[in-house]
């Protein structure tokens, strides 16, 4: 019994690190796609800003801005 856990346990083990080095893969995409955008001209830091965003569920988003505007009035932040 201990070998089919040892046996799963290694599997386990071997399935999280092929998945991170798929996720290591996949943001050197982004990375890739951040540069390109870059090379062309766009800001890649606002880009980054803009996904954000777009992940945000719209009250969430609303709610934010609204607190952000708040923060910037009382500093006097045009």
């Amino acid at each position: 019994m201990a070998d089919s856990a040892d046996d799963r346990l290694r599997l386990l083990i071997e399935r999280i690190e092929r998945l991170e080095e798929e996720k290591k893969g996949i943001g050197d995409d982004i990375k890739d796609v951040y540069n390109e955008a870059k090379a062309t001209g766009y800001d890649a830091k606002i880009m980054r800003q803009i996904v954000r965003l777009r992940k945000m569920k719209p009250d969430d988003r609303r709610e934010m801005e609204a607190v952000l505007e708040t923060y910037k009035n009382a500093l006097g932040i045009d």
